[in-house]
């Protein structure tokens, strides 16, 4: 109804009409012949019956196609996501359709098409009269027979008119309703064969109807049950593809194969009859299997942690310009490389696939969920499933029944679970899930190249399917010693330099009027001798840390990693330094890009542009950079940072066990262990790239107790494995290269790297010996300042 039409004036114009009708009919007594009176006014007849259609009665007939809509339909198309290698990663859609133009499907296709459904689709003007009657005359003997054209068809896949929202006051009269429907159609393949050639309703045609399996469109159908192009289709597979149209879950290939290939072959021997194929032809193929073959990585039959956050960062933008992703059929080009990816992905998933071995061996049948002091949590999973939905939906049904609660929580059922071999089908009880998935280690990477600002390669977890929830943007987690460069960052902007020296000693702070910080090492003891800062920092020396943020103050660190591109809330105090305060994968990653692109924060992008289904940009999205750092402080951080692997005792030098130094390649990077190991962190840095690794269980009370746990075990080798595969491959777009060093540098870098012991060490060091219980911290301690020492 057009905006400002009221009902009551829609009835007026439509009693109006009835009056004037009523009036013409009148006229037509003048006309003597009866017969020709007859005509008259059967022709009188069909055209106010056309036109009630039209405009829908009182709201009898339903929603009829118009003149507008035949000339420009519109049919809903997928969305694709692109790489910027133009490899398609993932699809947003109701109906999985990605429309080709006539030239790209195959012959046997349209003639398997026209032979079975439409034998005189050329010969018709939309509707086959002769197939009305005879249609018609078989129904009245009781052999039911279809006889709809191509084009009817396509006029009711195009327009939906039989479904229930489309619908009149008069569909459900039984006969009537049929009448309705079916003039409808009628009436509105008249309308496409006057706007259309032949070619252009075949093209329509097979872009618009379903093959099953939510497959719209015969490009989709073909990529799903054969993995070919609509135009590589060969008979068979062309004949077996028609055929599946007269019932997609009966003919089924994939569900009902010996239905499908019988159907298949009376759709050759239509061919066969009507002069497409020959006899010979038939006798040929007809004995031949259907020969399927499903793609084995079909990105538009998953979700992934990539598609959510694309959808996440293009729905302000859609919801402005009035876009539906499901249906505009989008393009979307994303910064991912499809092979770095790829290689994030591989590393991700194998290195996993080792640790989680070593960790069920590790504690055997054991459950590892433990407190502060080593004992088992004893009520972890009754604590744990409170805030599941599981529970909270099971609360609203039994509100004031606990018992019923607890009932189902144990109830065992059907469930197919994650294993490392494939999903495996299996029966527990929602208790029992989730005390399995409790025990298993996940992992979050991604990969920025900080020249650019481009997100190369993004993994939210192991597998999307059994993980939702994002371990690179969603969850966040104590980077541990990942942090202290920033810590280190606040030194160098002050009056420290790389060849600095502090004392490895025990530190005592004093803060918010009282409170005492007393950190400890993560080994456990003080060596009593003078590092320089670099080495410190390679050492990952908790003491040192601690003093630094004394000396430069525990704000100016929170400022500096705020500076860097840490947007989460940090705890201003001394323990800060060591990295308690929970912070993203994402977050991480943008903040150390500045130490190698000369000092710029980087507000990063994933996706590149968004372009019509015709290829015309609606949109193109840009990285910010904004001078944070100077560049020589900058570069004096990457200095450091390669102290982790060149330095001895370096935190990274299990890198050297990877290919990732030839040509003389710059590295550098800094590991991370919370306390109790709880969380595992590697920071990898190139010329062309930072990445950021995190390794844990989904509860932080859930770990190893020893050094398989730290970052250098659990997180670097992520980091080395991508990198390793990345330089064996060209089309990566990452490659070796030295890290961009200033004209000048001011500050003193080539250092007396020995350290110094210091006097009466013996005797203090005696003073020093500590209870290793004091560095096994329940998780939930780490948020304080209590923090003794996280790991590497």
């Amino acid at each position: 109804m057009p905006e400002g039409v009221s009902a009551f004036q829609r009835i007026y114009k439509q009693l109006f009409l009835i009056l004037k009708s009523v009036i013409t009919f009148s006229y037509l007594k003048i006309i003597k012949n009866k017969f020709l009176r007859g005509a008259a006014i059967f022709f009188m007849l069909l055209v106010y019956y056309v036109v009630l259609l039209h405009i829908n009665f009182l709201w009898l007939f339903g929603y009829m196609p118009k003149m507008s809509e035949v000339r420009n339909p519109q049919v809903a198309i997928a969305t694709e996501i692109y790489t910027e290698d133009s490899v398609l990663i993932g699809k947003y859609y109701h109906e999985n359709r990605t429309p080709v133009s006539f030239d790209s499907i195959s012959t046997y296709a349209v003639q398997a098409l026209v032979a079975t459904e439409d034998v005189r689709f050329y010969k018709h003007f939309g509707l086959d009269l002769y197939a009305l009657i005879s249609g018609a005359y078989s129904t009245a003997k009781g052999d039911e027979r279809g006889a709809s054209t191509i084009t009817q068809q396509l006029a009711k896949n195009m327009y939906s008119t039989r479904k229930k929202v489309n619908q009149g006051l008069l569909q459900h009269i039984p006969l009537v309703g049929t009448l309705v429907s079916k003039s409808k159609e009628w009436i509105t393949s008249v309308k496409l064969e006057m706007f259309y050639s032949k070619d252009e309703i075949l093209e329509m045609y097979f872009n618009t109807v379903d093959f099953g399996n939510n497959w719209f469109g015969i490009k989709v159908a073909a990529q799903n049950y054969f993995s070919k192009q609509p135009s590589e289709l060969n008979l068979q597979e062309s004949a077996t593809l028609i055929g599946l149209l007269k019932a997609t879950s009966s003919y089924n290939p994939l569900n009902n194969k010996k239905r499908s290939l019988a159907r298949r072959n009376i759709v050759l021997s239509q061919m066969q009859k009507y002069g497409y194929i020959s006899q010979a032809a038939f006798d040929s193929i007809s004995p031949m299997p259907l020969n399927l073959k499903r793609p084995t990585n079909n990105p538009a039959t998953k979700d992934s942690y990539l598609r959510q956050l694309i959808a996440k960062i293009i729905k302000s933008y859609c919801d402005e310009n009035n876009l539906n992703i499901n249906e505009d059929g989008l393009k979307i080009y994303t910064t991912i490389n499809s092979h770095l990816q790829n290689y994030a992905e591989l590393a991700v998933k194998d290195h996993l696939r080792k640790v989680q071995k070593q960790f069920d061996e590790h504690w055997g049948k054991q459950n590892p969920w433990r407190d502060d002091n080593g004992r088992e949590i004893l009520n972890f999973a009754n604590t744990a499933v409170a805030f599941t939905q599981s529970y909270d939906r099971l609360k609203k049904q039994f509100p004031s029944a606990p018992d019923s609660v607890n009932f189902y929580l144990n109830k065992k059922k059907s469930m197919k679970v994650f294993t490392y071999n494939g999903a495996k089908d299996t029966v527990m009880s929602t208790l029992d899930s989730l005390k399995y998935y409790a025990r298993l280690l996940n992992a979050g990477t991604m990969s920025l190249n900080p020249l650019t600002g481009e997100i190369k390669a993004y993994v939210g977890g192991v597998d999307f399917n059994f993980f939702k929830f994002d371990h690179v943007t969603q969850s966040k987690r104590q980077p541990g010693s990942t942090f202290k460069p920033f810590a280190y960052l606040a030194a160098i902007e002050d009056t420290f330099s790389p060849c600095s020296r502090l004392d490895d000693v025990p530190v005592s702070i004093e803060y918010d009027g009282g409170q005492i910080w007393q950190p400890y090492n993560s080994t456990g003891a003080f060596t009593y001798s003078s590092k320089t800062l670099r080495r410190a920092l390679a050492q990952s020396v908790n003491s040192i840390t601690a003093q630094i943020a004394e000396l430069v103050g525990w704000d100016k660190i929170v400022e500096c990693a705020h500076r860097a591109g840490v947007k989460s809330r940090l705890d201003t105090v001394p323990s800060i330094c060591l990295g308690t305060s929970d912070v993203s994968v994402y977050e991480m990653t943008c903040a150390y890009a500045p130490f190698v692109n000369g000092g710029k924060s980087v507000e990063p992008i994933l996706v590149k542009k968004i372009c019509a289904n015709d290829g015309t940009v609606l949109k193109e999205f840009m990285p910010e950079f904004k001078q944070v750092i100077s560049e020589e402080n900058a570069w004096l951080m990457l200095y450091m940072l390669q102290g982790t692997i060149q330095e001895p005792g370096g935190t990274s030098q299990a890198l050297w066990g990877y290919s990732v130094f030839k040509n003389g390649n710059d590295v550098a990077g800094k590991t991370g262990t919370t306390s109790n190991y709880s969380d595992a962190w590697y920071m990898g840095v190139t010329h062309d790239l930072v990445t950021g690794v995190w390794v844990g269980a989904p509860y932080r009370s859930v770990h190893f107790r020893n050094s398989s746990g730290q970052g250098s075990r659990l997180a670097l080798p992520i980091f080395g494995k991508m990198l390793e595969k990345a330089y064996q491959d060209p089309k990566s777009g990452v490659v070796v290269g030295k890290f961009k060093k200033p004209k000048k540098i001011s500050k003193t870098i080539y250092c007396e790297n020995d350290d110094i012991e210091l006097e009466a060490a013996d005797s203090l060091l005696n003073d020093s010996l500590i209870n290793t219980e004091l560095m096994i911290l329940e998780s939930d301690s780490l948020k304080s300042d209590s923090l003794q020492g996280g790991g590497d």
